[in-house]
């Protein structure tokens, strides 16, 4: 059982969307169609990305609606990336018609509505949706909202490293929660690794939203613990603007570590090498 705590971010989903609001507005013609790291898409692609979670989650959990034509649920053949990809083309083909003016009011509609039902949950209650990206067939509200704040973190920092614009997210009441949640997929990315009990991973992200996170070998299982319970066996050192970057694209390990070279890994090189193959999204 883990002992690290809830990462409650429920109040902080109206400020965020907010600040993709004002980024998005501030955009002129040309920058809605620079492209971004996140695979194929531009930045318009992403901003309905966005919208299209925002509508999704509203119409599922808040109305509990369900197109009764089935193919908005996994085919018998799908797997759940297959699905979820699926989906996303679906939308992002159809709505490349909608105009940049369209899509930001849409999404600043959205997006109160969509804050104003994570304020109204118990985040201890049952999620609608389990985080498989950790492990999880079963999460609880606030680790499913936690998730939804990761990728509005995520794809907004990448629309603002696309265009260049000043960035507005990365001071550390914003950054921090989203590499915390980050890391809630440790133990899920080591379960196959087998090491002595009382082996300690470290994981350390420089920069000022950063911060130490534990991995414990403890009875044959990989447990995430809030302190350093002795000298560690490995040590993980990455910068917080190539963490995000590394946790939400996979990657092999030789591309990886040519694309972040201020990572290093100390001690044990063979367990610490495995959190390059962490992906905190699906994907």
């Amino acid at each position: 059982m883990s002992d690290s705590s809830p990462i409650l971010v429920a109040p902080l989903f109206r400020e965020i969307s907010g600040k993709l609001v004002a980024l998005l507005q501030s955009l002129n013609a040309e920058e809605w169609h620079q492209p971004t790291s996140s695979s194929q898409r531009n930045v318009k692609d992403i901003a309905t990305h966005l919208l299209d979670g925002s509508l999704r989650r509203l119409s599922v959990q808040r109305d509990g609606y369900m197109s009764p034509d089935g193919f908005s649920e996994p085919q018998p053949d799908e797997s759940l990336l297959d699905f979820l990809n699926r989906l996303n083309t679906e939308w992002e083909t159809g709505t490349r018609r909608l105009s940049p003016q369209v899509l930001v009011s849409l999404i600043e509609w959205a997006d109160a509505q969509l804050a104003d039902l994570f304020e109204s949950l118990d985040p201890f209650g049952p999620a609608i949706f389990p985080v498989a990206w950790a492990g999880e067939s079963e999460s609880l509200n606030w680790m499913d909202v936690a998730r939804d704040y990761t990728e509005k973190w995520h794809h907004t920092q990448q629309i603002f490293d696309a265009t260049g614009h000043s960035c507005t997210i990365i001071e550390r009441r914003l950054f921090h929660p989203c590499l915390d949640i980050f890391m809630r997929a440790l133990p899920f990315t080591f379960r196959t690794i087998n090491k002595p009990d009382a082996s300690l991973l470290k994981v350390e992200i420089t920069g000022n939203a950063g911060g130490h996170w534990f991995l414990l070998r403890q009875a044959g299982e990989w447990v995430q613990v809030s302190k350093e319970t002795g000298t560690p066996t490995a040590r993980f050192i990455i910068s917080q603007d190539s963490a995000w970057k590394l946790f939400t694209k996979r990657l092999d390990r030789k591309t990886a570590l040519s694309r972040f070279p201020d990572i290093q890994i100390e001690g044990d090189v063979e367990l610490g090498s495995h959190v390059l193959d962490m992906v905190s999204v699906m994907a």
